[in-house]
């Protein structure tokens, strides 16, 4: 490994929601209550300090609160964690910090509060702007929550912020995705998610599927809405990640060049480098919220499972996630954050070439791989080539 430590980023897990979305599969709870439980930011602290030992001397770039519905928890709640945070360890001057808010659950006036608390960006989960598509997908709000939202948003100041959009919905057609990016685009976010809805195993969508775009239908949608989307401004950087020139995502960034990352909260991940001996720690935290709170401010000296990665899984996780840019990784980087020489993937890259799913770059180096076009549409098979 490398004798530099990756970046580090922070990422807040906030598990609450009005209500679960049927298509949802992250570890998210319906709210039984009028607003979360104040003393889960207890137990986020409590959290962080059990963290603070594997990353001492090292300083946060970023900061992520994901969910869940982030912005249910008050901006003095959020303000307060940030506080403590910042009390317990070093930030960077310029810390990418976003907030994920829900339009259906902002109060007027709210952004400017999250934004006093030290908040800088935010993911505002739009979704769609269709009524009919909204109501598919079990959403809270209506389109016009959104365009309120924004209006909310730039008047607190917030010109860094990214709409997420999802795309192969119930019985969509090509003009109606068409009119979703358009709309996203007219609000002029600096970032946009542009994903492709998915029956995943444990959600009631899986259970009780809707009738969906079949495979070329979709493929259709996603094509135009990526060509609608360069026509804006919009460079796609990721598979579902869309940025106007300086707006990529650094959190998420980070992720997809395998950076470190602290992770707290209820079923939170983390994962950190260490450099003596040569090591990737993973960390996860208990899914529900009470068995967390009571872990976490159980004084322990973990909280959740921690294991290492074994050196023949590094490649793999490490593809997993930089073959999902597109302008992929290079030689560098690959052994600078795995501790493996590049020669132990020569053959999976060769095959991956052969088959015409990755092509090289990097033009300064020319030691650099990135996806081709059939590699992205195909990027399952292209990182499974990668399994030992």
């Amino acid at each position: 490994m490398n004798s530099e430590l990756p970046p580090l980023a922070l990422y807040v897990h906030m598990p609450w929601c009005v209500r679960k979305c049927p298509y949802c599969d992250f570890n998210s709870h319906q709210l039984t209550s009028a607003a979360p439980d104040s003393r889960y930011i207890d137990a986020l602290i409590a959290d962080f300090e059990t963290e603070l030992p594997m990353i001492e001397g090292r300083r946060i770039e970023t900061l992520f609160f994901g969910g869940g519905t982030p912005s249910l928890f008050k901006p003095l709640e959020i303000g307060r964690l940030l506080r403590a945070l910042r009390d317990r360890a070093a930030f960077a001057a310029d810390a990418e910090i976003t907030l994920e808010a829900n339009p259906g659950t902002i109060e007027r006036g709210r952004f400017a509060a999250y934004r006093d608390a030290g908040i800088n960006r935010v993911s505002l989960g739009a979704q769609s702007f269709s009524g009919r598509a909204l109501e598919a997908l079990g959403r809270i709000h209506s389109s016009d929550d959104t365009y309120l939202s924004v209006e909310e948003l730039k008047g607190a100041g917030f010109d860094n912020f990214n709409l997420d959009l999802m795309y192969a919905l119930p019985k969509q057609s090509l003009p109606e995705a068409e009119a979703d990016i358009a709309a996203a685009c007219a609000l002029k976010p600096s970032h946009i998610s542009y994903y492709h809805l998915t029956l995943e195993p444990g959600t009631v969508f899986y259970a009780r599927p809707p009738p969906l775009p079949d495979q070329d239908a979709a493929w259709d949608i996603q094509s135009a809405g990526q060509h609608l989307l360069a026509e804006e401004g919009y460079e796609q950087y990721e598979v579902s990640a869309y940025a106007r020139d300086g707006a990529r995502c650094r959190h998420n960034l980070n992720y997809w060049q395998f950076g470190d990352y602290v992770g707290i909260g209820a079923g939170a991940h983390g994962k950190i480098s260490f450099k003596l001996p040569q090591r990737i720690l993973r960390t996860v935290k208990p899914r529900q919220p009470r068995e967390y709170q009571a872990a976490a401010t159980a004084a322990n000296e973990t909280v959740g499972e921690r294991r290492i990665v074994a050196p023949e899984q590094l490649a793999f996780e490490f593809m997993l996630n930089a073959l999902r840019l597109n302008e992929g990784f290079t030689a560098e980087i690959f052994e600078a954050r795995t501790g493996l020489s590049i020669d132990c993937v020569a053959q999976q890259l060769k095959v991956a070439s052969e088959r015409g799913l990755l092509g090289k770059s990097g033009a300064s180096s020319g030691n650099g791989w990135a996806p081709t076009s059939l590699g992205r549409r195909f990027l399952n098979d292209l990182q499974t080539g990668f399994l030992e």
